[in-house]
């Protein structure tokens, strides 16, 4: 039997208690990717990081980052990422569900 697909977007609904999740592609320059930035994201904005993929090599780092918090916080942590050099685009491909 075929796996399902569904669209999914970077923005998904927003939750009674004011939290939404939204899921990213995150691109790293080289010069960043050895730094902790997911870690650094946590420390310093209210939200909850799942790393739904990535791949790293000595050119770029590739994340696809699911975030979940206040949106407040989240397009917070978006504009930190890019300040610091990060390329931060909305997920908008399908993704296979099991």
């Amino acid at each position: 039997m075929p796996a399902k697909t569904k669209k999914a977007s970077a923005k998904k609904e927003t939750a009674a208690d004011g939290s939404q999740q939204t899921r990213l592609w995150l691109m790293y320059p080289p010069k960043l990717i050895k730094e902790p930035l997911l870690w650094q994201l946590t420390r310093k904005f209210p939200i909850v990081t799942n790393i739904r993929q990535a791949s790293v090599t000595d050119e770029i780092g590739i994340v696809s980052l699911e975030i979940d918090g206040k949106r407040s916080d989240i397009k917070a942590a978006i504009q930190w990422l890019e300040k610091i050099g990060v390329s931060v685009e909305p997920v908008e491909i399908n993704v296979i569900e099991s």
